[in-house]
């Protein structure tokens, strides 16, 4: 056999073994919570890094769901979440096809203001954005999560949409418009579905951002009827002791949601992000 063969062999291999590698390294902490969480609180501090629980303690995900308060923050996560998605994804879609489409004064300058966005720090808006929510009346109100959540978002969502809006073929919209069609007829008929990666991506990409977001639901947010999935899991933290077990289980609950997601729409993901780095 050629030595250029073997060498090719020997490329495909290591490039094998370290995907491998890198794919055990992601996913073993995802099963090392599973583990736990269906094991006893005891069982973490034992000499044994990974060991099966036997038996499986299962009431561990009932008092995650019941004493966590699951269902409430649950229903809250949603209400925010779905409203900052469907928000920032359709003002990233409008934003994009107004700066990459339309010719108006100063279009580039708001287009790098937009995009500057995704270089503020989170922690640097606590304050700021806590004394105007107070003068605002919007501390322990959803809109006071939603708000933010929408403004560091958005910024990720347009570079997602121009990427695909700019490659978009002029000739399409030019034949809606001789046909008489409006302006908004154009964005939903014609613009929107040959954009439907972008949509997909942004909406999955900002809903793990919003579903795992704590920070800003920890200053913001102090009534308990609306705090969101995350305080689930701090239910379980006492003054000297912690239910690591029953925590591990609210983290599993509280992760499904967007494993299952991010599965359903991985390829989407995918398609979006790189739909825009493709120029013709």
């Amino acid at each position: 056999m050629a030595p250029s063969i073997w060498l090719k062999y020997l490329k495909q291999g290591a490039l094998y073994t370290f995907l491998t590698i890198v794919a055990v390294l992601q996913i073993f902490p995802l099963f090392w919570v599973i583990n736990y969480s269906l094991s006893k609180t005891g069982a973490l501090f034992g000499p044994i890094f990974f060991k099966i629980p036997n038996p499986p303690q299962w009431h561990n995900f009932v008092r995650a769901w019941v004493d966590g308060k699951i269902p409430q923050y649950l229903l809250n996560s949603f209400i925010v979440v779905t409203v900052s998605v469907v928000a920032t994804t359709l003002f990233a879609f409008f934003i994009s096809y107004a700066c990459m489409r339309l010719e108006w004064r100063g279009r580039k300058w708001i287009y790098a203001l937009v995009l500057a966005g995704m270089m503020v720090p989170i922690h640097t808006t606590l304050l700021p954005n806590f004394i105007w929510f107070l003068k605002l009346h919007l501390i322990n109100t959803r809109l006071g999560l939603i708000l933010p959540y929408i403004a560091f978002n958005i910024s990720f969502g347009t570079l997602i949409f121009s990427g695909i809006v700019v490659n978009l073929p002029k000739s399409v919209e030019e034949a809606a418009y001789m046909d008489g069609a409006s302006l908004p007829k154009i964005l939903a008929w014609v613009v929107a579905p040959m954009c439907k990666s972008a949509f997909i991506t942004v909406a999955i990409m900002t809903f793990f951002s919003c579903w795992n977001e704590f920070i800003m639901a920890n200053t913001y947010i102090a009534k308990e009827e609306l705090r969101t999935i995350p305080f689930s899991v701090i239910r379980f933290e006492g003054q000297y002791r912690a239910d690591y077990a029953i925590q591990f289980a609210c983290l599993v609950l509280v992760a499904l949601p967007p494993l299952i997601l991010y599965f359903l729409g991985s390829k989407w993901i995918v398609a979006g992000v790189t739909a825009g780095a493709i120029k013709d």
